[in-house]
């Protein structure tokens, strides 16, 4: 079974400081990340079964278990939401004041190790040129100010929704 709250972070920063002391903090980049290549890409932009870290700007998001059921979330356990007045494929549109309050998920998305996703991340160009993160084509957010594997956002207004996803989705529990 996954652990969860400070376990993640704990162990994530571990395997982090262990990365960069076997790697002598070299990374490798990957501009096709988010394509559909065909191989899932992970944390280091390789494909599965490569070592290495992600590159500078990229955001790397897990399945991870939530009081909800297993859902996507951040590397951090920060659970990301879709809008529903997002389209998919289309702009984001939740901006000013909303955008305070649900920050867009921001960078260039990989895969963890440890998970696979039935539905590609891409990126969608924002209006002042940032590149949001999508998952099946709709823009990804945030609740700010909310903790690891907290869902409190999820049907705010009837508009706000968590990705779920399910245990078959985490290749690998270590």
């Amino acid at each position: 079974m996954r652990k969860s709250g400070w376990a993640v972070a704990a162990a994530g920063l571990a395997s982090l400081v262990l990365l960069l002391t076997a790697c002598g903090g070299s990374s490798s980049s990957s501009s096709s990340a988010a394509s559909s290549s065909g191989s899932t890409p992970t944390a280091s932009g390789q494909p599965s079964g490569a070592v290495g870290l992600p590159a500078k700007g990229t955001q790397v998001l897990i399945v991870q278990r939530s009081n909800l059921g297993w859902v996507l979330a951040e590397a951090s356990g920060i659970v990301v939401y879709r809008y529903g007045d997002d389209t998919k494929g289309g702009s984001p549109t939740c901006t000013g004041a909303c955008a305070a309050i649900w920050p867009a998920v921001t960078g260039v998305p990989m895969v963890g190790p440890a998970d696979s996703l039935p539905a590609q991340l891409g990126t969608v160009t924002m209006a002042n040129g940032a590149k949001q993160i999508t998952y099946n084509g709709y823009p990804l957010y945030t609740l700010k100010g909310a903790g690891a594997l907290s869902t409190k956002g999820n049907g705010l207004e009837g508009k706000w929704h968590v990705i779920k996803l399910s245990k078959s989705n985490v290749t690998s529990t270590g």
